[in-house]
């Protein structure tokens, strides 16, 4: 495993396996990696022969300083799960798992500030995009620089982010890139808590609070067979808000793929609930989503 810093060092380590025809995988991470990460990061070294892991906390998506400053930076255990990860997929191989970490300062991605728009309403409007302005603009700034010095062949994001994908989606195809998105399935702990890096910000107390929310997402599933979408919004809400500590910021249930806000269960064909809740004394701000059908 190799750990580089700079722009150049990445495209010359990557050059040099794309002479040889090697497929290049890239997983976007902004560190403080657990095993959410580390499934995306397996699933790129099974599918690809070189995987880009690039850990780097990208100011231009946040809209908060202070979320900015606490979120967590943690490079050394980093590379170790990165490490322990490349060596349990090549046994599964039998053969070498090759990983470059790509971990940049800031003044090495914006020598200069990015002063490119990136617009893709409604899909990076609803949601995130409306209680974060300018958020999906610095994702798309970030993510678009990753393609652009990685050139993968695949890329791996989670499905926690699901608003980000779709947005990331948006922004493939308008830029024409040659790559494949691989979304992947939420990693959660064994109680069901999405595994999320702002998850160690919470105390042993508030993390079991936070399990709350999972779990009234996963019976508002249940609840949905038998009551209609608008009772099953206010449900989730409702009970959410009745859990001290917690307190959702919003909850929509939206069509999959447009992510538009529906009002009936036959509306689309694939539905999603997508939450944002503000949990704890900080308050720490999980998402999380379920899939209704």
């Amino acid at each position: 495993m190799n750990v580089v810093h700079t722009i150049n060092d990445l495209k010359a380590q990557l050059a040099a396996f794309r002479s040889s025809g090697c497929s290049i995988g890239l997983v976007p991470t902004m560190g403080a990696l657990h095993a959410g990460h580390a499934s995306l990061v397996r699933r790129s070294l099974m599918e690809n022969d070189v995987t880009a892991v690039s850990i780097f906390v990208n100011p231009t998506q946040f809209n908060d300083k202070n979320d900015l400053a606490k979120y967590p930076r943690t490079l050394e255990s980093d590379c170790q799960l990165l490490s322990t990860v490349a060596d349990e997929v090549a046994a599964t191989k039998g053969c070498e798992s090759n990983i470059v970490v790509f971990a940049p300062s800031v003044d090495e991605i914006y020598p200069e500030p990015d002063t490119r728009q990136f617009s893709y309403p409604p899909t990076d409007t609803v949601m995130e995009g409306g209680f974060r302005p300018g958020h999906f603009n610095g994702v798309c700034q970030i993510v678009s620089k990753l393609f652009s010095y990685a050139e993968p062949t695949r890329a791996y994001f989670g499905e926690k982010d699901y608003q980000q994908i779709a947005v990331i989606r948006r922004m493939v195809d308008d830029l024409k890139l040659n790559l494949q998105l691989c979304p992947c399935p939420i990693v959660r702990e064994a109680d069901g808590l999405a595994l999320s890096s702002r998850n160690t910000l919470l105390t042993p107390d508030e993390r079991q609070t936070a399990v709350g929310i999972s779990q009234t997402l996963f019976k508002s599933v249940e609840y949905a067979k038998s009551h209609s979408l608008a009772e099953t919004k206010q449900w989730v809400v409702d009970t959410i808000n009745a859990i001290e500590g917690l307190e959702v910021q919003y909850y929509e249930i939206v069509d999959g793929l447009s992510l538009q806000s529906l009002t009936d269960w036959t509306d689309a064909d694939n539905i999603v609930g997508c939450i944002t809740v503000f949990c704890g004394h900080l308050p720490v701000r999980l998402i999380d989503n379920i899939r209704y059908k």
